[in-house]
């Protein structure tokens, strides 16, 4: 379900799309071609379906000498180097590391870790048919967006669109890229690594566009077993947690309907979960693998680039607008609504610039339109000081970009009109909440 058939053949110069899952333990590469076919995930181990690459970088001791991966892990095991691990995580911190009392800046050794990588890729495709690249991560901070734009521009990549999302947003793609009898109802994530977390993502059918909301649920009691060496105790561990998971199966599916579950995460390879999927299965499709983000984010991109875009749906997740801004405005003597932004997008992606002409007075209205099932309001702008003129002989030039999820910064420039009323140079700047 997860894994794509083979997409290229050795030399071709067809572009591609990139998605790149960086997480704190491991990484996943998949890629497809613009045309919105399957994507493929790359292998770290060739001919098997060993996609997770451990994000770890190991230092020759005495040169400066890198090797990162499996292969890091193997040279620090026989003592022939230093290891570093947590790269995403110090990264995000912005400390030195010090490594045979030598700093490296963290994101440059995150960036290393990832162009390394990278070359299990290059073995499938040059560089050069990279036309699209999408980064995916937990959950996207302002600070992780800073760290991996600072990555983007170490790596050099060639790519005209680089561009990151959270695995909420890639999950969402990745669901959306499926048969619709998958997602006809609730889709359910069961991730389990450490403790296991679900994802469930709803559908609201009421709204136009319809509107995708995707629910959390974190499991800290489902900590990931150290299994006992003696068979009978270790069979009673099992028991035990397939009991649990039952239970959490049985709460988190209460009062849903739930077409597809997909079941992530290493936890689930190990032969625990007996009756526990059993009771998963009844009347529902049950898909096991690992590396659905990678192939959200491949998908996520396509969809920047309107190849695949379904224009039905809106995700609003945590981090997106949710409504759409605009104005009302007159073109050819009649009144319109002119969008200035949509709803769905990440409000720290989020900004427009545009010139108006201003038909009378000193006010600009702006329409909030919740797609959440909010009432519709109007945020008015008032510009004190803005100089009389004839109607429709001032030009203002408007520029809003969000500041938060729900609150937009509008400034507003005098631009005059043309040779009849040179600018005022006065301008106006004030926040509306959407």
């Amino acid at each position: 379900m997860f894994q794509g058939q083979n997409l290229f053949g050795k030399k071709n110069s067809k572009k591609v799309a990139v998605g790149y899952d960086l997480g704190q333990k491991f990484a996943q590469i998949s890629f497809c071609g613009l045309e919105e076919t399957e994507p493929e995930t790359v292998s770290a181990v060739a001919g098997t379906e060993q996609y997770n690459i451990p994000v770890i970088l190991c230092k020759r001791r005495g040169v400066g000498q890198w090797y990162y991966g499996k292969e890091a892990i193997k040279f620090a095991r026989e003592g022939d180097g230093v290891l570093v691990e947590e790269l995403l995580e110090k990264a995000e911190r912005g400390e030195d590391v010090m490594v045979e009392g030598e700093a490296f800046d963290p994101i440059a050794l995150l960036t290393l870790f990832i162009k390394r990588s990278l070359s299990l890729l290059s073995v499938r495709i040059p560089a050069s048919q990279i036309e699209a690249f999408m980064f995916t991560v937990e959950e996207l901070t302002p600070r992780i967006v800073d760290v991996l734009g600072k990555v983007a521009a170490g790596l050099q990549l060639k790519a005209q669109h680089i561009c990151f999302q959270s695995h909420l947003d890639s999950f969402y793609s990745f669901t959306m890229h499926q048969e619709r009898d998958l997602r006809q109802n609730d889709v359910v994530i069961f991730e389990y690594d450490t403790f296991l977390k679900t994802l469930c993502l709803e559908c609201n059918q009421k709204t136009t566009p319809k509107v995708i909301f995707i629910e959390r649920k974190d499991y800290p009691q489902m900590e990931r077993r150290v299994w006992q060496e003696e068979e009978e105790a270790r069979q009673r561990q099992m028991k035990e947690l397939d009991v649990l998971f039952a239970g959490i199966v049985q709460e988190s599916m209460e009062e849903k309907n739930v077409s597809t579950v997909f079941l992530l995460g290493d936890g689930f390879k190990e032969s625990w979960a007996r009756d526990s999927l059993k009771l998963l299965c009844k009347n529902r499709r049950v898909f096991q693998g690992n590396n659905l983000y990678s192939k959200g984010a491949c998908y996520g991109i396509l969809d920047r680039l309107g190849k695949g875009q379904r224009q039905e749906y809106v995700y609003l997740g945590a981090d997106k607008l949710k409504s759409n801004i605009g104005m009302k405005v007159l073109r050819c003597g009649e009144e319109v609504y002119y969008a200035v932004l949509d709803a769905g997008v990440n409000w720290y992606e989020t900004s427009a610039d545009f010139d108006i002409i201003l038909e009378e007075g000193n006010t600009l209205e702006f329409v909030i339109t919740p797609l959440t099932g909010g009432r519709v309001t109007n945020r008015i702008l008032t510009l004190e000081g803005l100089p009389g003129r004839p109607p429709r002989t001032t030009r203002l030039n408007v520029h809003i970009e969000m500041t938060s999820v729900d609150k937009a910064e509008v400034t507003v420039e005098d631009m005059g009109f043309g040779e009849l009323f040179r600018s005022s140079g006065m301008a106006w700047t004030q926040m509306i909440f959407v």
